[in-house]
């Protein structure tokens, strides 16, 4: 699978000492259907930061997740209840599975992995793309294509999370499910977000924010996306090389909701899929892996790292 051994301990230290601050429930987002890039208000940047520490905690041991006792990013979303962990750190990304009763909503979160590795994998000529599994994904038109390496990923716990996911409907009575992720656990979230759109009763709600995300699918795949998931946003950090892999010249396609950190306290909404042409979106200020800087993958975003050298 993805290998997940990096050495940047050392960098952004002094973040590790900042004591987690308890975040208010945020109000319902929605992703970026823009027609023009529209800069993300104070506010609005504000309430990104409960799924943020959602993310960072996914890097999390499951041993320290389950009761919620991961540090920073849990004490950042108090009263979240989980009720599933798992994943190897090897083999299988860290998920977990949980309530959050604030916002009546259940919450799927998958672990990223090593950034330089992430981006070896994604450059190479030999990335293949593949047809859903139909089992999982029913009703899917052949013409749609996701990694492979993806997909595979996915496959090894889409069956036990959805399985716990209506578990925790029925419980509780939630009327929606948010995926949540960082790099491959972006890319793994956004999958889910239409494995769940798939597989739930349409009267469940399904919101997807994720970090850092790679290209998952073809065009067919973004516009399969786009036509069931309402609730997206997938937040870039400034230069972060992994959001422009695989390349679209590999026939690879970003889905809508784009969500671009400029700066400090400076972020952008961009409109379309994977086109728009504006100096302050994606593609146009990382235009080649050469032009950017991997270390952004890790953050800030908003002042909060994500990896597992973050998990305190």
């Amino acid at each position: 699978m993805f290998s997940f051994s990096f050495a940047l301990s050392f960098m952004f230290a002094w973040n590790l000492q900042v004591a987690a601050v308890p975040y208010p429930a945020p109000p319902p987002m929605r992703r970026a259907d823009v027609s023009v890039v529209t800069q993300m208000s104070s506010s609005q940047l504000a309430d990104l930061a409960p799924y943020t520490e959602f993310a960072r905690a996914a890097y999390c041991s499951p041993t320290i997740v389950t009761g919620w006792q991961c540090g920073q990013a849990c004490e950042a979303v108090p009263g979240f209840e989980v009720s599933l962990t798992g994943g190897d750190d090897d083999n299988i990304q860290y998920y977990y599975v949980g309530y959050w009763p604030t916002e009546n909503t259940v919450v799927v979160a998958h672990e990223g992995t090593d950034p330089t590795q992430l981006l070896s994998d994604l450059t190479d000529a030999d990335v293949l793309m593949e047809r859903l599994d139909p089992t999982l994904f029913p009703g899917v038109n052949s013409s749609v294509e996701v990694h492979s390496g993806f997909a595979n990923e996915h496959a090894l716990t889409a069956s036990i999370i959805l399985k716990e996911v209506k578990s925790l409907i029925s419980q509780y009575n939630a009327n929606s499910v948010t995926l949540v992720g960082h790099s491959l656990g972006g890319a793994l979230a956004e999958l889910d977000c239409v494995f769940m759109a798939l597989n739930l009763p349409s009267s469940i709600a399904i919101k997807g924010v994720t970090y850092g995300t790679p290209r998952v699918g073809n065009p067919a795949w973004a516009a399969l996306f786009d036509s069931l998931i309402s609730d997206f946003q997938r937040i870039n950090n400034m230069k972060d090389i992994i959001p422009i892999v695989p390349g679209r010249f590999m026939g690879f396609s970003h889905v809508q909701g784009e969500v671009h950190i400029v700066s400090d306290g400076y972020a952008v909404e961009c409109p379309g899929n994977d086109d728009a042409t504006d100096a302050l979106c994606t593609i146009q200020t990382v235009p080649n892996i050469l032009a950017g800087d991997i270390l952004n993958h890790l953050g800030p975003y908003q002042g909060i790292y994500i990896g597992t050298i973050y998990c305190t």
